[in-house]
């Protein structure tokens, strides 16, 4: 395989810990300006906990709903299900909001209750917003997720039961995600079948591989050799597919000796 020396990458943090300090610095921020004069008769550490633990809901609970339609309805576009999670999700704080005037024994009026959901579900709009603006500034920031090779007498790899007809019995070098299907690169051929590549990444565990790319799992056993195209590291991959590697990923597939 083709050896060159991969430029410097900065340590990125952890997308949960960044997560938890944009929750964080959001809950801050209301805490502070008191919207809607929620909190403006508590101390700012109350108010501080209270629109923290508003926003962790709304921020991972859109995050969970969100996964859950894209396996229910594998179809979905990517803004459409951003819009049902906000909408969905902004329910659920307005629940939750209901909820803890109840416990402080102030409960808020049913006839109030279509106000309170529109102001939780402007505010659900701008941090989903916020999110995506995220998403966008920090994809392919982090390593992705790596696969490994089934100890003795395991049982067979399960995303292996997936390959069609023509395709069983073949090596797999690689899957690829090409819409809402992912692209089975195989010693046999290709072909496509209808899932996510992170359900793929999970049941491929029994394999030795990694998410190279947002879009590419590559098995180790795929790569034939590398190449540079200009700062970015690509793997050729037996059959002659080409895989690319996302910058965080190229030190961690140096060390492990894939090149």
């Amino acid at each position: 395989m083709t050896n060159a020396k991969e430029p410097r990458i900065p340590k990125i943090d952890h997308p949960l810990t960044r997560t938890l300090t944009i929750v964080a610095a959001i809950g801050a921020f209301l805490a502070f300006t008191n919207p809607f004069g929620a909190t403006g008769s508590v101390p700012y550490w109350a108010s501080f906990l209270y629109w923290t633990t508003l926003v962790g809901e709304g921020w991972f609970g859109a995050t969970f709903i969100a996964r859950t339609l894209e396996r229910m309805v594998p179809r979905i576009g990517a803004l459409a299900n951003r819009i049902a999670a906000t909408v969905l999700i902004a329910a659920v704080v307005s629940g939750t909001v209901v909820l803890f005037q109840i416990a402080i024994d102030q409960p808020v009026s049913v006839s109030y209750y279509p106000r309170l959901y529109g102001l939780v579900l402007g505010v659900s709009i701008a941090i989903a917003g916020l999110a995506w603006l995220v998403d966008r500034a920090f994809k392919d920031q982090w390593p992705g997720a790596q696969t490994h090779a089934a100890p003795a007498g395991a049982r067979p790899v399960r995303f292996m039961e997936r390959l069609p007809p023509k395709l069983r019995g073949a090596a797999l070098h690689a899957v690829s995600s090409e819409d809402h299907y992912l692209r089975l690169h195989t010693s046999k051929g290709s072909d496509l079948i209808l899932m996510r590549l992170s359900d793929a990444i999970t049941e491929l565990e029994g394999l030795e591989g990694a998410q190279t790319h947002r879009s590419w799992w590559v098995a180790r056993e795929g790569v034939e050799s590398t190449r540079r195209d200009g700062d970015k590291l690509v793997l050729i991959l037996k059959g002659g597919a080409e895989a690319p590697v996302s910058r965080p990923n190229v030190r961690v597939l140096r060390e492990a000796g894939w090149y």
